[in-house]
């Protein structure tokens, strides 16, 4: 069940600041304010999901295309596409999500290492 109270809806609702690097009517990417690379964005959905997959059977075709076509136009801005650049998004207590909010992290400006 989505929490209403999770930070990334606190976020969304302006309640708490973030660094915001691009958002329209579907979606929201911010720096992470705890960077695991020189380049770490977090994006988020406007709309109450929990993991990527309850993100794709709830949401309408519209907004599940609408966000991943954002995360493209922020790769295009922070013009990391050449230079390279990893997606993650985590799910569940093994996943090792934390907050309880579907949400991807870009992460560039660097050699990312580990998984292969």
């Amino acid at each position: 069940m989505y929490d209403d109270n999770n930070i990334f809806a606190k976020i969304l609702r302006k309640e708490i600041p973030c660094d915001k690097v691009y958002e329209d009517e579907f979606s929201l990417f911010f720096k992470d304010i705890n960077p695991q690379a020189k380049i770490h964005i977090l994006g988020i959905p406007k709309f109450q999901s929990t993991t990527f997959s309850e993100f794709l059977k709830k949401a309408d075709n519209n907004i599940i295309l609408s966000f991943f076509k954002s995360v493209q136009i922020v790769i295009d801005h922070l013009n990391i596409e050449k230079d390279g650049y990893r997606l993650i998004t985590n799910s569940g207590e093994n996943g090792g999500q934390e907050v309880p909010h579907f949400h991807i992290h870009i992460l560039a400006g660097e050699k990312i290492g580990g998984l292969r």
